[in-house]
């Protein structure tokens, strides 16, 4: 009677695993075959404008407003690429901060003005709201 109990809870801890590991698909199937790496579309943007990649990556970080993006990091230390979708059309939640992320969409390069930089940062300052920025008056370091 015990071992069945216990069998049947190690069953459906074992089903509970596997249902929070799977992937969970957001918007349309991806159909790209090929990966592109984040650091070869941020060397060259101009050479991918305008065409459909399929990048792979932690996500770093997510819109936290409305889950309309995510922010997934380079094969190489530092970089990033933002994967914007429309509002409402695919929501992203908080917790995929840290997943790895299989992302399928046109690169887009666009210069923005000064007074354009000013008007974002005016819209990401609202959209997060107060900031605590702590740090480390630097004196010395030892780095292993």
């Amino acid at each position: 009677m015990k071992l069945t109990k216990l069998a049947s809870l190690v069953t459906l801890l074992l089903i509970c695993a596997i249902a929070f590991a799977a992937p969970k698909n957001y918007g349309k199937k991806l159909t790209v075959k090929e990966k592109t790496k984040v650091s070869d579309i941020l060397a060259d943007p101009e050479k991918f404008a305008g065409k459909k990649v399929l990048v792979e990556g932690a996500v770093v970080d997510v819109c936290k407003e409305r889950g309309c993006w995510i922010k997934v990091a380079s094969d190489k230390e530092f970089e990033s690429i933002r994967f914007k979708v429309d509002d409402g059309v695919i929501v992203f939640p908080l917790d995929a901060k840290g997943k790895t992320a299989l992302v399928e969409g046109v690169v887009s390069v666009k210069t923005y003005s000064k007074e354009d930089l000013v008007k974002q940062g005016e819209a990401h300052a609202k959209e997060e709201g107060t900031k605590s920025v702590v740090q480390i008056k630097g004196e010395g370091a030892v780095i292993k």
